[in-house]
């Protein structure tokens, strides 16, 4: 059950339509993971400085269960993320950080319990 954050400090009116949409899928391909088990978040217009700059930026922070777990997984998902971001939000590399998180299912709950018991 992989989480997708992604906060940005550009204004709600410059993110492309259906940006939640584009993002669940997205990350359900790179992830191996069914779209109906992905969440987003997307926060825009917030006050953010990445790299000592306010210029327009993005961090994203990704969090899941058994695929985040390692370098070498984290670089092949830091590339396919990275190609989306910048082609969705017009953003240079330089202006987007990525966080990877990995998860346990006891840390989920879903359902009155938590993963680890579904």
């Amino acid at each position: 059950m992989p989480f997708v954050e992604l906060d940005t400090n550009l204004a709600a009116e410059r993110l492309p339509p259906e940006l939640p949409q584009k993002l669940c899928a997205a990350a359900a391909a790179i992830l191996s993971k069914p779209a109906e088990r992905v969440n987003v978040t997307v926060r825009s217009g917030l006050p953010m400085v990445v790299s000592g700059s306010a210029e327009p930026c993005a961090q994203l922070l990704v969090s899941s269960i058994g695929v985040v777990g390692s370098a070498q997984q984290n670089q092949a998902h830091s590339a396919r993320f990275f190609d989306f971001l910048t082609a969705e939000l017009g953003l240079s590399t330089e202006r987007i950080v990525i966080r990877f998180y990995p998860l346990e299912p006891w840390q989920i709950g879903k359902n009155r319990t938590v993963m680890t018991f579904l």
